[in-house]
């Protein structure tokens, strides 16, 4: 269903690049995805509410002052999340009907600055969700170029089956690590490889470097003999597992920092052997593979 090969195998995430972690300037901007564009990444994650709604503006900013063509990227965003801080609501909320999706969408185009969006993903899932209003406003953007993928994140594929009643789903965008790994027992995954979806996975590294407990002391143990095999860093290691499986993960790395943005890029070549890989899911899960 989906063209995976027009998409870079590291995704730049930019939720931390404005008000929301870095606050980098434009130029600082603008230099990041340069660089970003010299080692091979060329697909840059969004989504309308990083910054409060504003990161989309910063990003369109850096990204004219880059100079870089836009048939040499791939953008991504998300829309459907209704936050309280940037707007006027009075409480969050998810909303979905067709008005507020193509709005949503060509505000996002507008921010950027770029005449279509190659994916545009629904956030999260309302329990209000109607596939009819949500198909109604994918196919008139399609119809008129505005974005080219349609997907969704953080769905289960109940919820996928639902909304493809309606409208075909080309990714989907969820959480997924060595220390989140739900989404190869939920039917995730096995939903993604059947229909041909694009899958992708945000926070990649999990919780390893922010959180001190039994699981992250027990991995850490079997990094460390790792580390001397590979010849490679944790966070390799950390996306070396993910990419092994099957569903051809797209992991979407969030780092401003220009030299783990790099070894991202180099944990793609590693490949773990087998018995490896589930020595890194026992010390995860704390007992034997069953």
């Amino acid at each position: 269903m989906q063209e995976t090969n027009l998409y870079s195998k590291v995704i730049a995430g930019t939720m931390t690049w404005g008000s929301w972690g870095k606050q980098l300037s434009t130029t600082q901007m603008a230099d990041l995805i340069n660089y970003c564009l010299e080692i091979g990444i060329t697909t840059f994650d969004h989504a309308d509410i990083y910054g409060d709604y504003e990161n989309e503006t910063a990003f369109g900013k850096a990204f004219v002052e880059s100079g870089i063509s836009r048939s040499k990227t791939q953008f991504i965003s998300k829309c459907g999340i209704q936050m309280t801080s940037g707007r006027t609501n009075k409480v969050a909320h998810y909303q979905y009907d067709a008005d507020y999706i193509i709005w949503s969408a060509e505000q996002s185009l507008k921010k950027l600055q770029t005449d279509y969006l190659d994916v545009l993903l629904l956030h999260r899932p309302s329990p209000l969700m109607q596939p009819d209003e949500i198909a109604e406003a994918i196919l008139r953007l399609m119809t008129e170029g505005k974005i080219k993928t349609f997907g969704v994140s953080n769905f289960t594929p109940s919820q996928i089956a639902m909304v493809e009643t309606k409208v075909p789903i080309g990714a989907n965008q969820v959480e997924f690590s060595l220390t989140h790994d739900y989404p190869m027992y939920d039917g995730t995954f096995d939903d993604c490889i059947a229909n041909k979806r694009m899958a992708m996975s945000w926070s990649p590294l999990g919780n390893y470097f922010r959180a001190k407990n039994k699981q992250n002391e027990r991995i850490g143990k079997v990094l460390e003999v790792l580390k001397a095999k590979y010849n490679v860093d944790e966070s390799q290691l950390l996306l070396a597992f993910i990419l092994k499986h099957p569903v051809g993960i797209y992991p979407v790395v969030g780092t401003t920092t220009k030299e783990r943005l790099k070894a991202s890029l180099e944990a793609v070549s590693i490949n773990l052997e087998l018995q490896d890989w589930f020595l890194l899911l026992e010390a995860s899960k704390g007992e034997p593979v069953p």
